[in-house]
């Protein structure tokens, strides 16, 4: 059988601003990537989204961004390896905390925006996230775009990674996703996003942009939780795979 994790953005506010329905969309994903204060997030809202997720059942995730609040982390910086590593090993240990004090722990790391796609095409900044990442704990899943530099780092150091595709996306005939700033880049139509993703997963391939054939592993899907009408999307695509006999469960969890 097919399956599939279905992972989603959260905790991607601060104070008391709000980014998405994160109660409600907890309803139909399976894993968190969890912001940990760099791009957004905060103290109350970590403990929050973690203790939703605990409540839910949901895998819990680190989602370490660029310290760049204004941005929400979605700009280029220009960063040395060793600051990527400090800043995944010190985000990633704010999460951890937080799991751990209340009584659960964090399954994956996955890197936000800017650095998520930094990390996606240079090999040293993903070395550098990867090795953060393991001796942190060698036993964390990585989360990182499907076939990147990001995926092969974390091979390569010995941890287990999971490809990711994104729903709501386009794509470029390099692998990449298109940036934001292009027309076309996100895909504001929820079937439209779940028709991409149920193709990515069954037939390992996407459309790009140009309309070239992308070849591609899905084991995890995304969702943006800022994404407009995000949990109209989640729901439809949260559909689409059951229609299609796709199984939804957490990475790393054998059918």
């Amino acid at each position: 059988m097919l399956q599939v994790d279905l992972n989603c953005d959260m905790g991607e506010g601060f104070g008391v601003y709000r980014t998405s329905p994160d109660s409600e969309l907890m309803k139909y994903i399976t894993s968190a990537n969890i912001a940990c204060g760099f791009h957004a997030g905060d103290a109350a809202t970590i403990r929050r989204t973690v203790k939703l997720a605990l409540e839910h059942g949901v895998a819990i995730g680190a989602h370490p961004g660029l310290p760049d609040l204004a941005g929400f982390g979605r700009r280029v910086m220009g960063i040395t390896p060793e600051e990527a590593y400090e800043m995944t090993v010190y985000q990633l240990g704010a999460v951890q905390a937080f799991a751990k004090s209340e009584g659960g722990a964090v399954a994956h790391v996955k890197p936000h925006g800017a650095l998520y796609n930094m990390a996606a095409g240079n090999r040293q900044l993903a070395d550098a996230i990867a090795e953060a990442v393991y001796k942190v704990d060698p036993s964390l899943l990585l989360f990182g775009l499907a076939g990147s530099e990001l995926i092969h780092a974390g091979k390569a150091i010995g941890l287990h990674t999971i490809n990711e595709v994104f729903a709501d996306r386009t794509y470029e005939s390099d692998g990449s996703l298109t940036p934001r700033g292009a027309a076309g880049a996100v895909i504001a139509d929820a079937g439209r996003a779940a028709e991409q993703a149920v193709n990515m997963i069954k037939n390992g391939e996407v459309l790009t942009r140009k309309q070239s054939r992308l070849i591609l592993k899905a084991e995890t899907v995304c969702v943006h939780g800022d994404t407009p009408g995000a949990l109209e999307h989640v729901k439809q695509l949260r559909e689409a795979l059951e229609a299609e006999g796709i199984a939804v469960k957490k990475a790393g969890k054998e059918a």
